[in-house]
């Protein structure tokens, strides 16, 4: 069996798939791919299903080394290089046994996935090998990625040929699109209004459970304690303090504060790569627009293998200078030149 071996990764590096459906009632966070358009389009690239377990990356990225054969692997969201080669992006390659491949600090965004063909030979727990760090369910043996571990790799790692994705995520900067409520009775119309006109900002306490945002104080107008409810994915809460938490993949099943919005599932992955700082608005839309969002999503990442083409054929930039196409010069005065 091959293995792909962590020589260096920053903390909280994990294993991340669609996630741990089902168990919410037993009060099992589902954690997950923070960005599952990201992790889809690696999937795609290493001829995964969309939701394969891949490894995740938060701002920092890490060096892997691949032993008893070769590798098929993709990365997205992060640059990379392979024994110092940088790696064009939106690719797939071969990673060769003894070679090293160096992912680098993310530029842009705050979530990377690296994913290799066939998935990873570790045994899920609860049907997920999404790695919950409170309550220490999935990953590596309930734990995150270090320095020396070593993951067991399926055969189909050593299948498959190198690919390019002709299709990258779409740049948007509209606002972050939510459905008032549950609770939204909870507060009173100046706060409504603030919520959907004010611009508010991720503080630095975000993580993979909840992103707080600074901005207006939100008033509540039955107070801020609630019979404790159900919670998904992009419940917006707001405490006592005013100031509203976005619940994100590693949140809690259950909560005691009232909700003034959700944020549309289609929207999420956009959010989840906002990094501390960055400033955000919402506006409101009705079921109709957050379904029909929802698929566009899932259409858009049904199609991501049609966008595939193999990477000897891909005319990037990289790939055409390194075919060394200039044979040599010649003087267009010359008579040669007319030859």
């Amino acid at each position: 069996m091959t293995d792909l071996i962590v020589r260096a990764c920053g903390p909280m590096t994990s294993l991340q798939d669609r996630g741990r459906l089902g168990y919410q009632r037993f009060g099992v966070s589902p954690s997950g791919a923070m960005d599952l358009r990201a992790l889809a389009m690696a999937n795609a690239l290493a001829g995964n299903p969309p939701e394969m377990a891949a490894i995740e990356f938060i701002n920092l990225g890490g060096a892997f080394i691949c032993e008893g054969g070769n590798l098929l692997v993709a990365l997205t969201g992060a640059s990379a290089s392979l024994d110092g080669t940088p790696v064009p992006p939106l690719t797939s390659l071969i990673l060769q046994e003894g070679q090293t491949l160096e992912v680098g600090h993310l530029r842009t965004g705050t979530f990377a996935y690296l994913a290799v063909a066939g998935g990873f030979a570790v045994e899920p727990q609860l049907g997920s090998l999404s790695f919950h760090l409170r309550s220490r369910l999935g990953g590596l043996k309930g734990a995150a990625l270090q320095a020396g571990s070593r993951l067991p790799c399926r055969p189909e790692a050593q299948g498959g040929e190198p690919m390019q994705l002709t299709l990258a995520i779409p740049e948007e900067n509209e606002p972050i699109r939510v459905m008032l409520g549950p609770q939204d009775d909870y507060f009173t119309p100046d706060a409504i209004r603030l919520f959907l006109e004010s611009e508010f900002t991720i503080s630095p306490q975000a993580d993979r459970m909840g992103f707080q945002l600074t901005g207006p104080s939100l008033g509540h107008a039955k107070g801020f304690n609630i019979v404790s409810d159900g919670i998904v994915d992009g419940h917006i809460q707001v405490p006592g303090s005013g100031q509203p938490i976005v619940l994100m993949r590693d949140r809690q099943t259950a909560g005691g504060y009232p909700k003034i919005a959700t944020v549309i599932s289609a929207d999420l992955p956009r959010l989840a790569q906002m990094r501390p700082g960055s400033a955000l608005r919402f506006k409101a839309v009705e079921r109709e627009e957050a379904v029909a969002a929802a698929r566009r999503l899932r259409d858009w990442i049904a199609a991501l293998p049609e966008h595939l083409v193999p990477l000897r054929f891909a005319l990037t930039t990289e790939h055409l200078l390194s075919r060394n196409l200039i044979g040599g010069t010649v003087d267009a005065l010359s008579p040669a030149a007319h030859d």
